[in-house]
């Protein structure tokens, strides 16, 4: 991929932030092998909520899947059009990207898809339980009579919480390969027991030494859960909860796993 050079235009702060994020998952979460044999077994179209980037989006449209991604950040959405643009035309006839809240959302397609997936803790961006239960409702409205639901989200343990304690800490050092420059990323997470949530502040600096560092800086919450939680909101959307999971291997959620899958499936016979 080609380098930007450093007297180009000044990047708006969403794209930056947009490209950042992509940086931050150069390291591979191991999740697509999942979404890929999920979407194998569903034999149908994909609906992705809050889908960022199109890290996931993307790889299933090249797999041969009919994919639609929802996303509200329009800088994330461009950065997707890109990355499936560059992939080929036949991807992009598969992908349909859509500028919308997963909060009320109302595609034409609902009731047609075969697989919802909401991947890699996107979830817990939704502030309030009312709002991870409507994350739930929308992939239950969107998806056909036996379609299936997958969620997978973050459990951090009490000694994670216990260093979020707001002090700033040395994420990586790392060249961005789309531009050329060195990343410094830094972060200070401070956990708030009371609402259950975590505020996370993170500093870019990029440039190359000795130069002055462009620094970006954005500010997010995260709202923490738990497989009870998750299951009942699930639940209460009108799914019926075949498996809570504590890996991408899918083996039984035991106790000391951090990471959280739930796999949901709407009631109803395949049509």
């Amino acid at each position: 991929m080609s380098q930007v050079d450093a007297t180009s235009e000044p990047e708006p702060l969403p794209d930056a932030l947009a490209r950042l994020y992509d940086l931050d998952l150069l390291d591979d979460p191991g999740d697509m092998d999942l979404w890929l044999a999920l979407a194998e077994q569903a034999e149908g179209p994909i609906l992705e909520l809050m889908a960022g980037t199109g890290r996931v989006a993307v790889p299933l449209a090249e797999a041969g899947f009919a994919v639609t991604a929802v996303d509200l950040d329009p800088a994330m959405l461009r950065r997707a059009a890109r990355r499936a643009a560059a992939a080929g035309e036949d991807v992009e006839r598969r992908l349909d990207l859509v500028l919308g809240d997963v909060l009320g959302l109302e595609l034409a397609g609902a009731g047609t898809f075969r697989l919802g997936i909401v991947p890699l803790n996107s979830m817990l961006l939704l502030r309030t339980r009312e709002a991870q239960g409507a994350a739930w409702a929308a992939l239950a409205a969107h998806l056909a009579p036996g379609g299936l639901a997958a969620v997978d989200a973050w459990l951090p343990d009490a000694a994670d919480l216990a260093r979020y304690d707001g002090r700033l800490h040395l994420e990586y050092l790392r060249r961005d390969p789309e531009r050329g420059r060195w990343v410094t990323k830094t972060a200070a997470a401070q956990h708030d027991g009371a609402t259950g949530t975590i505020a996370l502040t993170t500093f870019f600096d990029e440039g190359e030494p000795g130069e002055a560092a462009v620094r970006w800086f954005r500010r997010d919450v995260v709202r923490l859960t738990s497989a009870d939680e998750q299951r009942a909101l699930a639940e209460a959307a009108g799914l019926a909860v075949e498996l809570v999971a504590g890996g991408y291997d899918l083996e039984p959620l035991g106790p000391h796993d951090d990471r959280l899958i739930v796999l949901a499936r709407k009631p109803g016979d395949r049509a």
